[in-house]
């Protein structure tokens, strides 16, 4: 199964993301991605997916504590 993305939200640049990830029926993971305003070529993985999450409140749970920028207060 192709991951499919079930919610992704950007930095206030526009310039990073994190995708929440449905894997499978049962895994669920996420990705922070970047872009380059100059590479038309759209967004790339900054890593791999981090997987392994039973629901995608799970895996959105980690992403805030693993990217930096998510988590941080307004």
């Amino acid at each position: 199964m192709k991951p499919l993305v079930l919610m992704s939200l950007e930095d206030a640049s526009g310039d990073r993301c994190v995708d929440i990830l449905r894997l499978s029926d049962t895994d669920f993971g996420f990705s922070e991605c970047r872009r380059d305003p100059e590479d038309s070529r759209g967004w790339r993985r900054l890593a791999g997916i981090t997987a392994g999450f039973a629901d995608a409140r799970a895996a959105w749970a980690s992403a805030t504590r693993a990217v930096a920028w998510l988590g941080a207060p307004d």
